[in-house]
């Protein structure tokens, strides 16, 4: 628990200024005119001016904060807060790895972690503590368990097989400095595409198993260094190296990493055993874990097509859609029409989710509604003419044209009747 409060805090840390430093903050949140937050969230918008800029320095300080245990409670509140902010106030850059953040931060807060090398303990001697509960490993190593088992039966789908989405990916990235020949080989692609199945579903097993826990470690550092190499994907794979630790007997980690800590004196293992509530709200936490990832089921079509019930699912790299898409805006009273195209209002990126994304084209219609009603046209219709391709299929439409947008209601827990079933669809 403490070493992993270390990684951790370093990693967040550097997740907040990173994302300064290499321009993502201005990216998405100074530049954009609009943003695009999850559903029932439009009250949540990027401070004006640079105070996005401020917001993540502080979320940055709030690392520091974890990492050195220095006033640890509140500093993990903060960062848990602002970056569930953050991930809730847009989703043109959506990342199962930001979510996955959330979650972690949720059960930071619920754990000792300051108990040990830490400023706090120094403050306060009386925090200061040898032993952790096993309650609070376990959950780490529960939810990372539920994320590797549900990823790898999400790819256990027929693009995947075919390492469609793979291959795409990888022919992208042929001209990568020495890795980029072996990328661009087909056998290269389909023992990725087979070996990242078998990872996810392996991999929490392995590690729980105490005789292939070291081989199974070594696989998770080969596996997540790869992907940062090849996918650039920030903290995240060191993280996914971090967690691991939570498998291993606190023994084993106290002697390579801690060998000055005491051992500590056998003790009442009930004292520290979790409190009635607690176990209740981690029983309802871990259900709704179990539950999320299957809710796609309740859609009809491919998920990875209409995004139905695609978030929140561990439903990670298995789709490369590429498309573009129109509005013809129509005046009913005046027969006034005209023709939109998203990058009049919204950057390149936006642009592309709103071709591809079902809900975020519904929020750029709603976007519209507001412009015309303000130029003099409350009564407007928007009809959306899409071309998106899936996995390399050729291009299809995704958004019924004869549909007028402007009148529809966002579903939440039905099937939106304006999205066009995927031809030759493979769920």
């Amino acid at each position: 628990m403490i070493l992993f409060r270390i990684v951790f805090g370093l990693l967040i840390f550097l997740e907040a200024w990173g994302a300064i430093l290499t321009g993502w903050v201005k990216r998405a949140f100074i530049e954009p005119v609009y943003t695009f937050p999850f559903m029932d969230f439009a009250w949540l918008q990027p401070l004006p001016g640079y105070g996005m800029y401020i917001y993540y320095i502080i979320m940055g300080i709030a690392g520091l904060m974890v990492m050195l245990g220095l006033y640890y409670r509140l500093g993990i509140g903060i960062y848990t807060i602002m970056w569930s902010g953050v991930y809730f106030m847009q989703k043109t850059n959506y990342n199962n790895h930001y979510y996955l953040l959330v979650l972690l931060c949720l059960l930071m807060c619920l754990v000792p972690a300051q108990a040990y090398a830490s400023m706090d303990a120094k403050r306060r001697p009386a925090l200061k503590s040898l032993i952790c509960p096993q309650w609070c490993l376990w959950i780490f190593a529960l939810q990372i368990t539920i994320v590797y088992i549900y990823a790898s039966v999400a790819k256990m789908h027929a693009d995947w097989f075919y390492a469609k989405p793979v291959s795409i990916w990888f022919d992208y990235k042929s001209d990568y400095f020495l890795i980029g020949p072996l990328l661009a080989k087909k056998w290269f692609q389909y023992a990725v595409a087979y070996g990242g199945i078998l990872f996810d579903l392996l991999i929490a097993p392995g590690l729980i198993w105490k005789k292939t826990r070291k081989y199974a470690f070594i696989a998770s550092i080969f596996f997540h260094i790869f992907n940062s190499a090849v996918f650039q994907v920030g903290i995240f794979p060191y993280m996914g190296i971090a967690i691991g630790v939570f498998f291993f007997e606190p023994e084993v980690v106290r002697k390579i990493f801690f060998k000055k800590k005491p051992k500590p004196a056998v003790v009442n293992d009930s004292l520290y055993s979790p409190k009635p509530l607690l176990i209740m709200a981690l029983a309802v936490y871990f259900v709704i874990q179990l539950l999320l990832p299957l809710r796609h089921w309740l859609f009809p079509g491919s998920s990875i097509w209409t995004e139905e019930g695609h978030r929140l699912a561990w439903h990670m790299m298995l789709r490369v859609k590429t498309g573009f898409v129109s509005f013809d805006v129509v005046d009913p009273k005046s027969g006034k029409q005209w023709k939109v195209r998203p990058v009049e209002y919204l950057t390149p990126k936006q642009s592309r989710a709103v071709a591809t994304r079902p809900d975020m084209c519904w929020q750029f219609v709603q976007i519209l509604k507001k412009e015309y009603a303000v130029k003099g046209f409350p009564e407007i219709e928007i009809y959306a003419n899409s071309s998106v391709s899936l996995n390399g299929r050729p291009m299809q439409p995704l958004y019924d044209r004869e549909v007028d947008l402007a009148k529809i209601e966002w579903k939440r827990f039905e099937h939106s009747e304006w999205l066009l079933p995927l031809k030759s669809d493979d769920k």
